[in-house]
């Protein structure tokens, strides 16, 4: 298991059951602003209140697909712990701030990239190759590769 995972889930949660709950809280506010601004009559009035009547919408639509990803993700981290094949970086050397050192996770990210060439079907392998890369510090590519280990799961499922 990763080192990561023996700090406890709850703080994080409860940080983005607050955000949620606030982006929620905010979106219905806007609703009423613009059924207000609706409710007032004319034409440049009702055009400016359903503009506003937008960004709930966007907003509601991004607070989904973010939490529809985070997930999916914890699933992954769920199944590949199960199988016994989550990344273990408990024996690698860190810096102060509890990453991983550069070296070490270069290291590893050969490795787990080796591993996910021989397999690139494999969503263990890829999920492995999208962790390493967030070890290595490249954040985007380890969400890219994130994304596909979740497509290619979602396939293999019966």
């Amino acid at each position: 298991m990763s080192g990561s995972s023996e700090r406890s889930p709850l703080p994080q949660l409860a940080v983005i059951a607050f955000l949620a709950v606030a982006m929620i809280a905010y979106c219905c506010v806007i609703v009423f602003w613009a059924w207000d601004i609706i409710s007032a009559g004319g034409s440049r009035n009702i055009m400016l209140g359903v503009a506003v009547l937008v960004l709930p919408l966007i907003g509601m639509w991004v607070l989904w697909a973010i939490l529809r990803n985070g997930l999916a993700h914890q699933r992954l981290v769920r199944l590949a712990r199960e199988a016994g094949r989550d990344l273990d970086v408990s024996g690698l050397p860190t810096m102060p701030s509890g990453r991983v050192q550069r070296d070490a996770a270069d290291a590893l990210f050969a490795e787990v990239k080796a591993e996910y060439e021989a397999g690139p079907d494999d969503w263990l392998a890829t999920y492995r190759l999208a962790r390493a890369y967030d070890y290595a510090g490249d954040r985007s590519r380890a969400r890219t590769w994130m994304t596909k280990a979740v497509q290619l799961e979602r396939r293999q499922q019966p």
